[in-house]
């Protein structure tokens, strides 16, 4: 439903938001929105935020651009998001790596949590548990005992601090009571080559980056970390498999800074669902294997609380590895 001016200035005035930076609401967007990612361009959430702001450009009426700022493990992007003017036209799109960040790294330039308005959830993708190609378990319940018998004897693949691989890692260890021997690559395709080649024992990873090589039998496969089955891979859940604590997907969320005021917050979360509510978006996605977030769950509310589980869930595993990026 539209906001008057009037209602914006009434709003303003009880609640003492400044009312210059609510005058410009009314005739939002007027220009165009950036999108900042954390990552370099041509990866999953790059690609994610390209197609989800395509569609919100369509619903705004406005252009919706990506801008790719790199660099300690996406902190300096949402750190940017985070000081920028809060008006609706500088935002984040992140993955579960800002939550993981929150404990990670001990000193931020930012709050996850009070620096940035959740303004909806846009994907969740499942994680693979994967081995190298004459690795004996047969089953998940012979790829944790391995794990449990051999520890630090294996080797596990990550792509870096924070991200998705990192995590499940994390919580892989964390159900098998064993810390093993990780080593930390500049991606997930250099890790998968040393996996096909015998040189990694174990890795975590996104359906999106190992269908194919699991399809071809390059590696070894053992489940999907989603509560639902992956279309296209024939493996089962972890909870299926026995493991129901290794549970986790690599979901995206797009962010406003901190201050924003709410009816923008609520254009843009419209807008987000709009897009993704697309059949071309669906079918890009499910190319991905990659499923899109329903309606409730890209909406701010959810996102708000969904962020604060993750944080919490996230910090004793992290604190109980004791790896931190500072």
């Amino acid at each position: 439903m539209p906001v008057s001016r009037r209602g914006l200035v009434a709003a303003a005035l009880a609640s003492g938001v400044a009312l210059p930076a609510l005058a410009q609401t009314g005739d939002f967007p007027n220009r165009s929105i950036t999108i900042t990612v954390p990552f370099a361009a041509g990866g999953p959430t790059d690609v994610i935020s390209r197609l989800v702001a395509e569609g919100m450009s369509r619903d705004l009426g406005q252009p919706v651009v990506v801008e790719n700022v790199t660099g300690a493990g996406g902190t300096i992007a949402a750190a940017r998001v985070a000081q920028a003017r809060p008006d609706g036209y500088t935002l984040l799109m992140h993955h579960i790596g800002l939550a993981s960040t929150a404990t990670l790294y001990r000193k931020l330039p930012f709050s996850v949590l009070e620096s940035f308005a959740p303004l909806g959830l846009a994907s969740d993708a499942a994680m693979t548990l994967v081995a190298r190609p004459d690795f004996p378990a047969t089953d998940l319940a012979g790829f944790m005992r391995a794990i449990r018998e051999q520890g630090d004897k294996l080797n596990l693949a990550h792509a870096g601090l924070g991200g998705a691989n990192q995590l499940c890692g994390m919580l892989l260890q964390h159900a098998a009571g064993k810390a093993v021997t990780t080593v930390v690559f500049r991606g997930s395709a250099p890790a998968i080559t040393d996996l096909m080649g015998g040189r990694i024992d174990i890795f975590c990873d996104q359906a999106t980056n190992t269908a194919n090589f699991i399809r071809e039998n390059r590696i070894k496969s053992y489940a999907v970390t989603s509560t639902g089955r992956v279309s296209g891979l024939e493996l089962p859940t972890t909870a299926e498999a026995g493991e129901p604590s290794i549970a986790m997907s690599t979901w995206h969320g797009l962010y406003a800074p901190a201050g924003t005021p709410e009816p923008v917050q609520q254009r843009l979360s419209a807008a987000l669902r709009a897009a993704l509510g697309e059949a071309r978006l669906k079918q890009r996605f499910a190319d991905l294997l990659t499923e899109p977030a329903s309606a409730e769950r890209a909406r701010p509310e959810f996102h708000r609380k969904f962020l604060a589980e993750e944080v919490a869930r996230w910090r004793p595993i992290i604190e109980a590895a004791g790896l931190y990026a500072d």
